[in-house]
């Protein structure tokens, strides 16, 4: 078991590398893909659809589509939503926000109090302000934090070798 839960932490490793060559929105991306792996969500094993929202980042969006529309993510449809505001946020699985949507990142996180949505944001001090994960930039590289108390408000887990990795707060 130790074996492989290493093997799939290196992988991750490697993916995290390999993405920092690539177009912005498709590091994002790729690190959103990750972080779907790697948590888990209170009704993964019910049927119906995961949700993913993207508010803000029309190459993200698109990137996202290309790589999950129609997929299955354990016994649910996997469905990439352009969001077009913030009161759509609660109907999903997982919401990424935008740099430039930072400011509606508060009233976002009042409309889905309580539910099991993974909220990723892109801007200054939002992780210390509630968002799951919020992308950082640390010597040129693009890293990210992780807010366990946001975690467990929205009911999810988080694999110990992606926490292992992240910006704890």
């Amino acid at each position: 078991m130790k074996k492989i839960i290493f093997a799939q932490f290196l992988m991750l490793l490697f993916v995290l590398a390999e993405a920092q060559e690539k177009a912005p929105h498709e590091v994002h991306a790729s690190f959103i893909n990750n972080f779907m792996k790697y948590v888990q969500w209170p009704n993964d094993g019910e049927g119906g659809e995961f949700i993913i929202g993207v508010l803000g980042d029309d190459d993200l969006f698109n990137t996202l589509k290309s790589w999950h529309e129609g997929k299955m993510k354990g016994s649910k449809k996997l469905v990439v939503k352009k969001l077009t505001g913030i009161s759509e946020a609660s109907s999903c699985s997982l919401v990424y926000l935008a740099k430039s949507k930072s400011k509606e990142f508060e009233a976002m996180k009042g409309l889905i109090a309580g539910k099991p949505v993974l909220t990723i944001t892109d801007g200054n001090n939002l992780g210390q302000k509630g968002s799951c994960f919020n992308f950082k930039e640390v010597d040129g590289k693009l890293k990210f934090e992780l807010n366990q108390g946001a975690i467990n408000a929205a009911s999810l887990k988080v694999s110990s070798s992606l926490a292992s990795i992240a910006i704890l707060i």
